[in-house]
């Protein structure tokens, strides 16, 4: 078994007292342990939490892939790599359209088409695994059932698309209710305006 490799400043001191000249490497890295203490620990701290956020999405991405499984099967469906690699883009994208979800999915499956995706797109709407919002003109935005419970807020300028909480908009639906008797259906709302950076 190997012995676990020195920090570089280690080896750039032991380099230079034995009158070696060190690796180029070395040097940098002493540089700048030894300069900018400081910046270097943020940058290995925030290396290690996007490490640990990318294996928290990989846990989530493959918990939900077991309840599709079971979601599809009980619907009478089977289980394909089709299926999979448009659930697996929508939950990545989050608000995507077709088009947006199929160059996704070519990515990994270079030989499906665009009628596969709209396909597979129906049947998970169908089964209740994906919904759709028309947030602009054009074509619909898809995202999964379990992330509906919000409300989109699209920027007239960057088109950017934001998502709140339904209780921020519970105070208008009881108006709505109260005044006209109109059950708001929250999971279909979207409101347009500017956002903090388009405002002028």
């Amino acid at each position: 078994m190997r012995p676990p490799r020195k920090p570089a400043d280690q080896r750039f001191t032991q380099a230079a007292a034995s009158g070696q000249p060190p690796r180029k490497s070395d040097i940098y890295a002493y540089c700048w342990t030894t300069s900018f203490p400081a910046l270097a620990e943020t940058l290995r701290q925030d290396r290690r939490e996007r490490q640990a956020c990318y294996h928290l999405r990989l846990t989530r991405l493959g918990l939900m892939a077991h309840t599709w499984d079971d979601t599809l099967r009980a619907g009478g469906y089977r289980v394909t790599p089709q299926r999979q690699l448009v659930l697996e883009a929508v939950a990545r994208l989050e608000h995507a359209t077709p088009e947006e979800i199929y160059a996704q999915v070519r990515q990994t499956a270079r030989g499906i088409n665009v009628s596969t995706v709209y396909r597979t797109l129906d049947l998970l709407e169908h089964i209740g695994l994906v919904k759709h919002s028309h947030l602009k003109h054009g074509a619909p935005r898809y995202h999964l059932t379990e992330d509906a419970g919000h409300v989109h807020l699209v920027c007239r300028q960057c088109e950017r698309v934001l998502q709140v909480d339904q209780s921020a908009v519970s105070p208008l639906v009881a108006a709505l209710e109260r005044s006209h008797g109109f059950l708001t259906d929250v999971g279909h709302l979207t409101v347009f305006g500017l956002c903090a950076d388009c405002q002028p």
